[in-house]
C-alpha cells in the first residue's frame, strides 16, 4: 500500500459524507509498507543523507494519511452509532462497509449510548412506581373521629405492595408506543409525549410516539410508513 494509493482512498473518504468501501487489510498493508521503508532507512549508512531523509518523510506522510483516514471514518461511525441509539433512520449499507474492528467499535458505542440513555433519560436506575389509588372520602378523617384502633388501619405502603391486590390495570404506561414515519415538511422543535425533544426536517424518517405521530399525520406533516403494533 503506497502513499499515492492511500492518499487516493483518503480523498474519496473526504468527498462523501458516507463510509467508502475499502479493502479489509488496508491498515495491515499500510503498516507493512511503513516497516519496509524503515528497514531501508536503517540499512543506509548515513542517516542524514538525502536518501534517508526522503524515506523518513515518506514514512511520516503515510502515517499521517493513515491517521487522518482513521479519524474521518471514526467520526462517521460515531454519527451512525448515535443515530442507531436514538432510533433514527440510517443507511445500513454503511454498516456493511465497516472493517471488522470498526464494526466492533460501532456496536460498543451504540450499546454504551443506549445504556446511558436508559440511565439518564429514561430513569432506568429508579423506574417510576405505580401511583397508589386515591383514598376514599372520609379515610383521611381526624384520628379522634375514628371508631377503630390505629392497628386496624393498614398502612398505605402495605396496601400498595399487598400481593393479593392486582395493580396491573391501574399502573400507568411508562413507555408510549411508537410509529415509524416520514416527515413531509420542516417543523419547529417540539417535545413528544415521551419527554424527548424532536427537531424534524423534510425527508427525515424517524420514530415518534404514536400520539404525536397521529396528530402530525392528521395535519399532513408526517405519513406513517409502518402499521402500529397490535395490542
Amino acid at each position: 500500500m503506497g502513499f499515492d494509493d492511500l492518499r487516493s482512498i483518503l480523498l474519496s473518504e473526504r468527498e462523501t459524507g458516507k463510509l467508502v468501501q475499502i479493502s479489509p487489510d488496508i491498515f495491515d498493508r499500510t503498516h507493512g509498507e511503513i516497516a519496509a521503508l524503515l528497514k531501508k532507512v536503517y540499512a543506509i549508512e548515513d542517516p542524514l543523507s538525502d536518501e534517508a531523509r526522503a524515506l523518513i518523510e515518506e514514512t511520516i506522510a503515510i502515517k499521517e494519511t493513515m491517521h487522518e483516514l482513521f479519524s474521518i471514518r471514526s467520526r462517521k461511525i460515531l454519527t451512525l452509532a448515535l443515530m442507531h441509539a436514538e432510533g433514527n433512520y440510517y443507511d445500513r449499507e454503511e454498516v456493511r462497509r465497516m472493517l471488522p474492528a470498526e464494526h466492533e467499535m460501532f456496536e460498543r458505542i451504540a450499546d454504551g449510548l443506549e445504556e446511558c440513555q436508559g440511565i439518564l433519560l429514561h430513569n432506568a436506575k429508579h423506574p417510576l412506581m405505580p401511583v397508589p389509588a386515591v383514598m376514599p372520602a372520609g379515610m383521611e378523617a381526624a384520628e379522634d373521629e375514628m371508631d377503630v384502633e390505629d392497628e386496624e388501619i393498614p398502612e398505605l405502603a402495605e396496601r400498595t405492595v399487598d400481593p393479593s391486590v392486582d395493580l396491573s390495570s391501574a399502573a400507568p404506561t411508562l413507555t408510549p408506543p411508537y410509529l415509524l414515519v416520514r416527515v413531509l415538511e420542516d417543523m419547529d422543535m417540539f417535545m413528544g409525549v415521551d419527554g424527548r425533544i424532536y427537531t424534524l426536517a423534510k425527508g427525515d424518517i424517524v420514530t415518534l410516539p404514536e400520539r404525536n405521530a397521529s396528530v402530525l399525520s392528521d395535519r399532513n406533516i408526517v405519513i406513517a410508513i409502518t402499521l402500529p403494533s397490535c395490542k
